[in-house]
């Protein structure tokens, strides 16, 4: 069974009492902290993977460099090594991306890469 925010929010707003929803409020603080931790080691310069979880999957197993992070910590910039590069510039899949040929390392555009999304890589 899949929740939506709506059912959330209905049921936190049916519990019978301050102290429930405290309850609630703490385990969400606690998953903040969780994911907080999960992620402290993709700070801006970074080698990661983008795992299998992102879409679109043309990105899915490049590499590259962690950029700065989104206001809200949940997402940061990703500049691509120079294999990764050239893979993405020549994937068939490849409809959304255009990378110029002189260009050898592509940043990815928009509003960065979900860091679940990204695994840091061992060190060289």
């Amino acid at each position: 069974m899949t929740l939506t925010m709506d059912d959330v929010l209905d049921y936190i707003g049916q519990l019978p009492d301050a102290i429930q929803v405290a309850k609630v409020q703490a385990s969400a603080q606690r998953l903040t902290a969780i994911d907080k931790e999960a992620f402290a080691g993709l700070v801006a310069g970074r080698k990661a993977r983008i795992n299998d979880s992102l879409r679109p999957a043309v990105l899915r197993g490049l590499t590259g460099t962690v950029q700065e992070r989104n206001r809200t910590n949940s997402r940061a910039g990703f500049l691509l090594d120079e294999e990764s590069t050239r893979t993405l510039r020549r994937d068939p899949r490849n409809t959304r991306y255009r990378i110029p040929e002189d260009t050898t390392r592509f940043r990815i555009p928009g509003n960065g890469i979900p860091l679940s999304c990204l695994e840091a890589a061992e060190d060289d």
